[in-house]
C-alpha cells in the first residue's frame, strides 16, 4: 500500500507502507491516553533513580585486565604496594626553603592529613616526616643511621642544620626533597579496596578530599598577614587525573544549557514552529532521563569517558525529532489535521528511524568487545540511549504532536515555500551535486578525500603526544602540578617498574643481581628515561659502607654472604619477603606514545636477549607501564573495532534493502569520513586512546542515520 504526498520541493513523494506499519500505528494511536500515562510514570520514575547516579572511578575499569603487563601487575600488587597509583603532595615553600620550622609544622600536618585518607597505604608512604626515611653512613664504628627528621627535632636553629646534614646523607634530594630545597613530597601509595567501605576506591572522592582537605585548607593556614600563602600544594597522580576530569563535570553542565539554547534556536529557524521545537527538545531530553535512570536501575555510574553520552544521545534524538517534526509538518501542508498527519509521519519514519537506529545501536555496542572496562561502559551506555530514543522519539513524539499539532503559522510558511519555488532556491541548488554532471566532481573529491585520510591518517599515533594530562588544559591545575614536579625533582610522576622474578630465597644471588644491575645501567642509557631505583644500587652503597665508603667497592660483590648482608636493610619497595621479586623503577621524562614504546622496546629486547634459568623480566607496572599496556590495547582494538562496526553497518542496509548498490551508497561516505578524521587527529597532534577510541564509533554511528533516512 501506498499513500502518495507533496513534498517541500513541490515534487510528489510516495512512502511505501507495509501491514507492519499500519500495525503499529493501530496500536499506538488507539491507546494515546494509556501510553503517555506510561511514558509519565516512567519518566518520573527514572528521574528519580537519576539522583542516585554517582561518577564512577574505580582504578580497574581504566585498565585492560587481560593484557600481559597487567596480568604481571596484578600478581605482584601486595608486593609492589600500588605502584602506578601513587599520589604525590608536593608542598612548596613559596618564600623560602625548607628549612624554616613553619613550614616543616605545615609539612606535619599535610603528612598526618594524608596519611589518613580512604585508600592510603599507611606502611608505604614516604615523606620527611614519616620512620621509613632514613639516613645512614659510615663511621669508624660501622654504619650509623636514624630517622631523616629524628624524635629530638624541636625547630631551633641547630636541629635544623641537622636535619640539612640527615638530608644529605639520606640521598633523597631529588626525590623526596626538590634539587633547590624549596619543597618536599609526600608520596602516598594507593590501596584498591577503601578499608572503611570495602568497596572498590574511588578516585573522584579521593581527589575532593585532596583538594578540600590538603591543597585548600594548608594553603589558607599558611596565609601571611597580606593573605598571600606562605606554602603552595601541588599535587598529581593517576587517581588525580581521574577526579580533574570527573570535576569537569560541573562545567559540563553549562556547556549542556548552551547546546539546549542553540539547539532550540536552530530549531525554531528550520519549523518555524515553537510547538514542534518544545515537543522535539521535550522528547530529547526525555530519552536523556530514561537512559540515565535505566543505567542507575542496572548499577552503571558515568566515568570521565561515558559523561558525555547523554549529549550524543540528546544529538541523535534532535536529529530524529527533526524528521519527524518535518514529516508531520509536510502532511499538515497537505490539509491532514493533526492526528493524520502524524500517523502518516510514524508510518513513513518508523522503519527508517527503527533501522537507523539499531544500526547506531550495533555500532556502539561493538566497543563492548574492547577489553577496557571504561570503553565497554561507555559502550552499554550509547546502546541504551539509543534503544530508550526509539520510543520516546518514534513513539512519544508523534502521539503529543497529534495533540499539539504543529502550529498554523509553521503549515503556511511552508505552504508559502511551496507555491514560490524561489524561496526554496537553496535546497535546489544543493539538489545538483546529485545530477550527473556535478557528481562526477563529487566523486573525483571523494577520491581525494580518501587519498588525504589514507595518508594522513599514516602519521596516526596510539596514546599520548604530550606531556602531563593531555585529556585537561596545558594550563589547567594539574598539568601546572606535573610541570613543577618534573622540573624540580630528579624522579617524576610517570613511572614504568619492571618485575624481576627469581626462585624463592634467590633474589640475592650474584648472578641475578649481576643481571639486573647490567638492565638497570642499560635502561638508564635509554633515551626517555630520567632516573632508575633498584635494589642493586643500594647493595653497591651498602658494599662500600662495609669498606670504609671507598667507590672502588661499589660494586655487586661476588662473596655470597658479604651480598646477603647488603640487603638486610634493604627497603620493602625494592624487594619482597619472600626475596622473589626485584623491582626496578624507571622515572620517565614523559609518558608520551613514543617515549613508552621506545622504553618497553628496549626493555623487552634486553629480557628476550639475557634469558636465564631461574630470573624473568615482567613488564610492567606503574603509571607509565600500565598506560603502555593500553596503548598495545588500543592499537589491536582499533582495527578491530573498526572492522566490526563496518561489518554489521553493512549486514544491515543490505538486510533492510537488499542491494549492494545501497550498501556503498550508505557506507562509503561513512569511511569517508573515518578516514578523514584519522588525518585530522593526526594532523592536531591528538592520539589514540582511551578517550578518543570511541570516536569511530560515534562518528559511524551518528553518520549512519542520515544515510539510512535520505535512502529511504
Amino acid at each position: 500500500m501506498t499513500d502518495t504526498q507533496q513534498h517541500q520541493d513541490g515534487q510528489l513523494h510516495t512512502y511505501q507502507f507495509g501491514e507492519g506499519e499500519r500495525f503499529l500505528e493501530r496500536i499506538i494511536f488507539t491507546n494515546r491516553p494509556l501510553l503517555l500515562v506510561v511514558f509519565l510514570l516512567g519518566t518520573l520514575f527514572f528521574a528519580y533513580q537519576t539522583a542516585g547516579l554517582r561518577p564512577d572511578a574505580s582504578f580497574e575499569k581504566m585498565i585492560p585486565m587481560e593484557h600481559p603487563f597487567i596480568q604481571a601487575f596484578m600478581k605482584h600488587r601486595g608486593d609492589l604496594g600500588a605502584a602506578g597509583t601513587t599520589i604525590q603532595v608536593a608542598v612548596e615553600h613559596a618564600k623560602g626553603d625548607i628549612f624554616d620550622p613553619q613550614y616543616l609544622d605545615i609539612l606535619q600536618q599535610v603528612n598526618d592529613e594524608v596519611f589518613y585518607l580512604p585508600g592510603v597505604d599507611r606502611n608505604r608512604m614516604r615523606s620527611l616526616w614519616t620512620p621509613n626515611v632514613r639516613w645512614i653512613e659510615v663511621t669508624e664504628q660501622g654504619f650509623e643511621g636514624d630517622k631523616v627528621i629524628d624524635s629530638e627535632y624541636d625547630g631551633s636553629p641547630r636541629a635544623l642544620e641537622q636535619l640539612r646534614q640527615n638530608i644529605l646523607r639520606s640521598g633523597e634530594v631529588g626525590r623526596l626533597v626538590a634539587d633547590d630545597y624549596r619543597s618536599s613530597i609526600v608520596q602516598a601509595p594507593l590501596i584498591d579496596i577503601d578499608p572503611a567501605t570495602g568497596q572498590p576506591l574511588n578516585y573522584w572522592d579521593l581527589s575532593q578530599r585532596l583538594e578540600e582537605d590538603v591543597r585548600e585548607k594548608y594553603q589558607r593556614l599558611s596565609e601571611d598577614e597580606n593573605g598571600d600563602p606562605t606554602v603552595r600544594i601541588h599535587i598529581v597522580g593517576f587517581a588525580k587525573i581521574v577526579g580533574d576530569l570527573l570535576d569537569g563535570i560541573t562545567s559540563i553542565f553549562l556547556f549542556a544549557a548552551i547546546t539546549l539554547a542553540i539547539t532550540s534556536v536552530l530549531l525554531f529557524l528550520y519549523t518555524r514552529s515553537l510547538r514542534g521545537t518544545l515537543t522535539a527538545l521535550f522528547c530529547s531530553i526525555t530519552a536523556v532521563i530514561w537512559q540515565l535512570g535505566l543505567l542507575t536501575t542496572l548499577g552503571y555510574g558515568l566515568n570521565a569517558y561515558s559523561i558525555l553520552i547523554p549529549f550524543l544521545v540528546f544529538a541523535i534524538g534532535v536529529s530524529h525529532g527533526v524528521q519527524m517534526i518535518n514529516a508531520v509538518l509536510v502532511e499538515s501542508a497537505t490539509g491532514n489535521n493533526r492526528l493524520v498527519s502524524a500517523r502518516h509521519a510514524f508510518r513513513a519514519l518508523y522503519v527508517p528511524g527503527l533501522i537507523a537506529l539499531i544500526s547506531d545501536a550495533v555500532g556502539f555496542t561493538t566497543m563492548v568487545l574492547i577489553p577496557i572496562q571504561v570503553i565497554k561502559d561507555l559502550g552499554i551506555a550509547a546502546s541504551v540511549g539509543v534503544a530508550v530514543i526509539v520510543l520516546t522519539n518514534l513513539v512519544l513524539l508523534p502521539i503529543l504532536i497529534s495533540y499539539l499539532g504543529i502550529g498554523k503559522r509553521a503549515v503556511d510558511a511552508l505552504q508559502q515555500r511551496l507555491r514560490d519555488p524561489a524561496r526554496a532556491s537553496l535546497a535546489r541548488r544543493l539538489s545538483h551535486l546529485a545530477s550527473s554532471q556535478v557528481a562526477k566532481i563529487s566523486i573525483l573529491l571523494a577520491a581525494a578525500g580518501f587519498a588525504i585520510g589514507i595518508y594522513g591518517g599514516q602519521n596516526l599515533k596510539i596514546g599520548d603526544l604530550d606531556p602531563g594530562a593531555p585529556e585537561l588544559h596545558p594550563d589547567s591545575r594539574y598539568n601546572v602540578d606535573n610541570e613543577f614536579i618534573t622540573d624540580n625533582y630528579a624522579t617524576s610522576s610517570d613511572i614504568l617498574v619492571v618485575m624481576v622474578e627469581t626462585r624463592p630465597q634467590e633474589c640475592t644471588l650474584y648472578r641475578n643481581l649481576k643481571l639486573v644491575d647490567e638492565f638497570n645501567w642499560h635502561m638508564e642509557n635509554v633515551p626517555g628515561v630520567n632516573s632508575s631505583m633498584a635494589a642493586t644500587e643500594i647493595s653497591k652503597l651498602v658494599a662500600a659502607g662495609y669498606n670504609e665508603g671507598n667507590l672502588k667497592w661499589a660494586t655487586i660483590s661476588r662473596n655470597q654472604r658479604l651480598l646477603g648482608t647488603t640487603f638486610n636493610q634493604m627497603p620493602g619497595s625494592l624487594m619482597n619477603t619472600t626475596c622473589s621479586l626485584l623491582p626496578v623503577a624507571l622515572f620517565l621524562d614523559d609518558h608520551k606514545a613514543e617515549t613508552l614504546q621506545r622504553v618497553v622496546d628496549a626493555a623487552q629486547a634486553f629480557a628476550d636477549e639475557h634469558r636465564q634459568e631461574g630470573i624473568r623480566f615482567a613488564l610492567a607496572a606503574g603509571n607509565a607501564g600500565i598506560e603502555a599496556a593500553t596503548n598495545q590495547e588500543i592499537a589491536v582494538a582499533q582495527l578491530r573495532m573498526m572492522l566490526l562496526i563496518y561489518g554489521a553497518v553493512c549486514a544491515l542496509v543490505f538486510i533492510s534493502f537488499a542491494s549492494w548498490r545501497a550498501v556503498a551508497c550508505i557506507v562509503i561516505p561513512l569511511a569517508l569520513t573515518s578516514f578523514l578524521c584519522q588525518a585530522l587527529m593526526a594532523y592536531l597532534g591528538i592520539g589514540v586512546k582511551v578517550a578518543t577510541l570511541p570516536v569511530i564509533a560515534v562518528g559511524v554511528g551518528v553518520g549512519v542515520d542520515y544515510g539510512f533516512f535520505i535512502y529511504s
